[in-house]
């Protein structure tokens, strides 16, 4: 049985680069700030780190690849949906990237919390708490297409292996293809996904 002395003393927050300090079982949206996302998501590894490249492929340049599918998928998207689609995978900037299989074993708790940290990021950006079933879709719609791609072009999957997991390429420009599928420096996933989410903001 935990003891009310050590309940008391554990820690259940981060302190980010911006002095601000975020509660994870009880996220605030005046503690979220996008330079913190931004700095964290370009510094965690997609796919546990198993991919080619001289540089890891960050969640940062994944969000912005999820964001440029979603606008292949469906050009005329509301802007509003586009900012949801980049800021999907917002809360591993503080719980980390786990890959799916190994989410499989976890328990229902770490939905909960990764649904709260969400929940707190839309409201500090001007989104809906929760999303419509439609943008939802939508978004994992284009979250597929982002990972065959990735699967296919840096984590070693061969294409039929990708399409039974994955779904089917999304056809995405060759330049744009190429450029979102060359993994970054973790200083320039930082700068451009800042970029983006100033052009898209509209809180």
């Amino acid at each position: 049985m935990t003891s009310r002395k050590s309940t008391e003393t554990t820690r259940a927050w981060q302190r980010m680069l911006s002095g601000r300090r975020l509660d994870l079982l009880d996220p605030s949206p005046l503690d979220i700030e996008i330079v913190d996302i931004a700095h964290g998501l370009a510094r965690v590894a997609r796919w546990n780190g198993q991919t080619s490249g001289a540089h890891i492929f960050s969640v940062a340049q994944h969000t912005l690849l999820v964001e440029a599918v979603m606008r292949q998928q469906t050009p005329r998207v509301d802007i509003s949906h586009r900012l949801a689609a980049l800021l999907h995978d917002a809360p591993e900037y503080v719980i980390g990237d786990m890959i799916s299989p190994f989410k499989a074993v976890l328990s229902g708790e770490y939905k909960v919390v990764e649904k709260r940290l969400l929940s707190a990021i839309h409201i500090r950006f001007g989104l809906p708490a929760v999303l419509a079933d439609e943008i939802t879709q939508q978004i994992k719609a284009a979250d597929r297409g982002a990972a065959y791609l990735e699967a296919t072009h840096l984590a070693g999957f061969s294409q039929a292996e990708a399409k039974r997991l994955f779904g089917r390429d999304p056809q995405l420009p060759e330049a744009t293809e190429r450029d979102y599928l060359t993994p970054w420096t973790a200083a320039r996933a930082e700068k451009q996904l800042l970029e983006r989410f100033k052009a898209l903001d509209a809180s």
